[in-house]
C-alpha cells in the first residue's frame, strides 16, 4: 500500500494461518496519513480471512503524527466498513503518538480491542494469549490502580467522542468530586458545552447566511422580472414602431410610383411636343429656342425621376441627423438641403422641383436662418459637416 505524499508503504504478510502483521517501509519519519480501505479489504480477502475475526499485529516504527483523516479511517473501519478485529496489537510506538494509540484504545468497540504493546515478541504474546482466553496483559495495563485506568479510559474515550466523531452531547461518566482526576472532568465536560454551544452558533451563523443568500435572490428575481416586463413593453413599443414605418414606407414607395408615373407621362408629352415643334412652319431662330425649351424641360424630367429613385442609405441618414437638428425645416428645405449636399446648382434645382432660380436663392436665403448659420458661413459646407459627424 504506497503512500507517495509521505514517503512510506505499508507492508502486510500473514504469520501463522490467522495473524496479519503490518509495518510502515521507510528510512525516515513520517505522518500517517490515510487507509486504502479497499486495498486493505484485498488483503482480508487473499490471507484468506474474509468473515473470520481478525487478529492482527502493526509495527508503527517511524511514525512520528497521525493526520486526522487516518484517525476518522480506523474508527470508521472499527465502527463501520472493516472486518471485526478480534485483537488489533500495535508496537513500537514513539511516545509523540502514544496518547493517540492509548485513544484509539479507549473509543474501540466492546468486540474490537485495541492493545498497546513493546515490542514484536510482546505483541505476538498478547495475541496468542487472547486467543487461548488467558487474561489479557497489555503493555498499557502496567498501571496497577484499576480506577484510575478506567478513568483514564474514559477521559480518553470523550476527547475521541467529541473531537473524530463529533458526538457532543454523549454523557460523561464522572468521577466522585473527592477524586484526584475530578478537576479534569469537569474541564472536559466544559470543553463539550463550549463545543455545543460553538456548534450551535455555528449552525445559526450558516442559517443566517442561507436566509440572506435566499432573501437577495428573491430581490434579485423581483428586479430580474420588473427588468423582463419593461423589456417587453419596450419590444412592444418597438414592434409597432416598426409596424407604422413599414406603413410608411409603403406609402412613399406608392407615392414614389405615382410620381415616377406622372415623370413618365409628362416627359412622353414633352417629346411629342418637340416632335410637333420640329414640324413647325415658324422662323428657324425661333424654332431652335423652342426646341432648346423643350430638350430642357426633358431633362428637367430625367433629372427628378433620378433624384426620386436613387435616394442613398446615406442620404436617409443625413436626412434624419438635419431633421433632428433642425426641426423648422419642411419637406421641400430638405430636399433642397439633398440636392445642395449631391453638388447640384441653384439651375439645376429649380428644374428640380419646378421653380425659378430666384425662388431657390429665396428659400437658401431663409434655410441660412433656419440653420442658425452666420452671415459668412456657406449652407454647403455646414451641410458636409452634417455628414461627417
Amino acid at each position: 500500500m504506497e503512500h507517495a505524499r509521505e514517503g512510506y508503504s505499508t507492508k502486510f504478510t500473514l504469520v501463522g494461518p490467522d495473524i496479519i502483521h503490518g509495518q510502515i517501509i521507510t528510512d525516515h519519519d513520517v505522518t500517517m496519513d490515510f487507509i486504502d480501505h479497499g486495498l486493505f479489504q484485498t488483503v482480508i480477502s487473499e490471507s484468506d480471512q474474509k468473515g473470520k475475526p481478525i487478529f492482527m499485529l502493526h509495527n508503527l516504527n517511524h511514525v512520528k503524527k497521525i493526520s486526522f483523516l487516518y484517525k476518522k479511517d480506523l474508527i470508521n473501519i472499527l465502527y463501520n466498513s472493516g472486518p471485526v478485529f478480534k485483537l488489533l496489537v500495535v508496537y513500537n510506538i514513539g511516545p509523540e503518538i502514544r496518547s493517540v494509540i492509548e485513544t484509539f484504545a479507549a473509543i474501540a468497540p466492546e468486540e474490537s480491542n485495541v492493545m498497546l504493546a513493546d515490542s514484536y515478541r510482546d505483541g505476538l504474546r498478547l495475541i496468542m494469549n487472547a486467543k487461548k482466553g488467558l487474561p489479557e496483559t497489555p503493555d498499557n495495563g502496567k498501571e496497577k490502580n484499576p480506577q484510575y485506568l478506567a478513568h483514564k479510559k474514559e477521559f480518553l474515550a470523550a476527547l475521541a467522542r467529541m473531537n473524530w466523531l463529533n458526538l457532543l452531547s454523549h454523557p460523561i461518566t464522572m468521577p466522585e468530586p473527592d477524586e484526584p482526576v475530578y478537576p479534569f472532568f469537569k474541564a472536559l465536560e466544559a470543553l463539550q458545552q463550549d463545543l455545543r454551544e460553538k456548534e450551535q452558533l455555528h449552525r445559526l451563523e450558516i442559517q443566517q447566511l442561507v436566509e440572506e443568500y435566499n432573501r437577495k435572490i428573491t430581490e434579485k428575481n423581483i428586479l430580474l422580472n420588473a427588468q423582463e416586463s419593461l423589456n417587453k413593453k419596450i419590444e412592444q413599443q418597438l414592434e409597432k414602431q416598426k409596424t407604422a414605418l413599414t406603413a410608411q414606407i409603403a406609402a412613399k414607395d406608392m407615392e414614389l410610383t405615382r410620381v415616377s408615373t406622372i415623370i413618365g407621362e409628362k416627359k412622353s408629352k414633352i417629346e411629342k411636343i418637340c416632335g410637333l415643334i420640329s414640324g413647325l412652319d415658324v422662323e428657324p431662330e425661333t424654332k431652335k429656342q423652342l426646341n432648346t425649351s423643350c430638350r430642357e424641360l426633358v431633362e428637367t424630367s430625367l433629372f427628378e425621376k433620378h433624384v426620386d429613385h436613387e435616394i442613398t442609405s446615406g442620404d436617409s441618414e443625413f436626412l434624419s441627423k438635419l431633421q433632428r437638428r433642425h426641426s423648422a425645416l419642411n419637406q421641400r428645405d430638405l430636399r433642397i438641403a439633398l440636392l445642395i449636399r449631391r453638388n447640384y446648382n441653384t439651375a439645376e434645382i429649380a428644374r428640380s422641383i419646378g421653380i425659378t432660380t430666384r425662388g431657390v436663392e429665396s428659400i437658401r436665403y431663409r434655410m441660412h436662418k433656419k440653420l442658425g448659420l452666420s452671415k459668412h458661413e456657406s449652407i454647403k459646407q455646414y451641410l458636409f459637416r452634417i455628414t461627417d459627424t
